[in-house]
């Protein structure tokens, strides 16, 4: 039986693991390695690991933290943050990570991806769109946290990465982050639909339900979360968690 990859999304800040809601008011989760093993014993399928500051701050993400996230990890995992060149990709796969993860610089520099996925091949190359719904200007792809706005409506931008070699897309929504109230699946659909490569639905699982419906009416590969993995409920306690095998049914 066919069951779409569940993803854990991480986000890095300082050496935190941290949650946010509409991309702000991030809370404190924990320590991101001590997560690492907890997925692992729970058997997580993939895990992402973003870090929110790397491209703000000019950076790149900690290559001493990816190398440890490869001692530790069973399961195969992505990771972005401030990647601006080739040579950043190379020191991120070098480190353990089996894909990179590109945002503020696929919105300002779309050609860079077209030369990522030249040089290591498309399936190493994520992009992730975030989306947000600007006033009178609808739905747009977003970088730097959702602080910038591109011209791009998801769906074009989508569509150019793709035509650049990107191998899988993240879809993201800025509105629902962190609100568990389920996914953006018009957003998730319209795009799904329209590409060739995998897309990753992101913002706003709460609930089982929502995982399946990304599913089967969004018609998204990969179904990713980090609320609904970090806390325990919409109260927000923090409990690190993974559905069982058998909790859900895709078919």
């Amino acid at each position: 039986m066919f069951r779409p990859r569940i993803i854990p999304v991480l986000l890095l800040k300082g050496r935190g693991l941290v949650k946010s809601l509409g991309f702000r008011d991030h809370n404190y989760i924990g320590d991101p390695i001590n997560a690492v093993r907890i997925f692992n014993e729970l058997k997580a399928d993939e895990l992402v690991f973003l870090d929110i500051e790397a491209s703000r701050k000019g950076r790149l993400v900690s290559l001493e933290f990816v190398r440890k996230v490869g001692e530790e990890a069973s399961m195969p995992f992505s990771v972005g943050g401030g990647i601006r060149s080739i040579d950043d990709i190379k020191a991120i796969i070098q480190a353990g990570a089996e894909k990179v993860v590109i945002n503020s610089y696929a919105a300002s520099h779309p050609p860079f991806i077209k030369m990522a996925a030249d040089a290591f091949g498309s399936s190493t190359i994520v992009v992730c769109i975030d989306v947000k719904k600007k006033l009178f200007r609808g739905q747009r792809a977003c970088f730097l946290n959702g602080t910038k706005a591109t011209e791009f409506a998801p769906l074009e931008f989508a569509q150019l990465m793709e035509r650049n070699g990107a191998g899988e897309l993240i879809i993201q929504s800025i509105d629902r982050d962190g609100r568990m109230n389920g996914y953006d699946i018009d957003l998730v659909r319209s795009i799904s639909t329209s590409v060739n490569v995998p897309v990753v639905a992101l913002g706003g699982a709460g609930k089982m339900d929502d995982l399946v419906e990304a599913y089967r009416v969004g018609g998204a590969n990969g179904l990713a979360a980090g609320s609904m993995f970090v806390y325990k409920d919409k109260r927000r306690g923090v409990l690190i968690n993974y559905p069982e095998k058998n909790e859900l049914t895709f078919d």
